[in-house]
């Protein structure tokens, strides 16, 4: 793989969190935790240990059902915040490489926002070009452990020249 010689974005500007977004980025990397399950799993034997306390089974039950619903309702938002921006800086980092790559097919950058039927005409493309590879070789013919090894060697001599370059 060649790499075309795309500058870098040298002067991004420095991104501040809104409090909401730090807010819901928190809670987001919190409600992931070992702790938050235990949390969850105390409220529930609390939630247990407390029906004593209620005069009727159905206020008893309308306590946990109305705590969870709650809690339910706000992390779909949560989740749906994560993955949004996950998905996002995955295609970005994909655009990136296809707009670095010698080769690549410039068509690809923001393949997310192409119809469905453009998604399919491109997958109808690729799926002939998996054809096409299957019946020249076998799968481990051009993809081995030695060729690994080579890339490696070969992009550490380059990153070696950089640094001299640098200096």
């Amino acid at each position: 793989m060649t790499k075309k010689s795309t500058p870098a974005p040298a002067n991004l500007p420095v991104h501040h969190e809104s409090f909401f977004a730090r807010l819901a980025r928190l809670a987001t990397d919190w409600s992931g935790t070992t702790t938050a399950l235990f949390l969850a799993i105390l409220l529930l034997v609390v939630w247990a240990a407390s029906y004593p306390l209620f005069d009727k089974f159905d206020t008893w039950q309308l306590v946990i059902n109305t705590v969870t619903t709650i809690i339910t309702f706000l992390m779909v938002f949560l989740i749906q915040r994560a993955q949004n921006k996950d998905s996002h800086a995955i295609h970005l980092k994909l655009n990136e490489l296809v707009a670095a790559v010698e080769g690549a097919s410039n068509r690809l950058i923001n393949a997310e926002n192409l119809s469905e039927e453009e998604l399919k005409t491109l997958h109808a493309h690729y799926s002939k070009l998996l054809e096409l590879a299957r019946k020249d070789a076998h799968i481990t013919e051009y993809h081995s452990v030695e060729e690994a090894v080579q890339r490696h060697e070969g992009k550490k001599r380059l990153h070696g020249s950089r640094a001299a370059l640098r200096k």
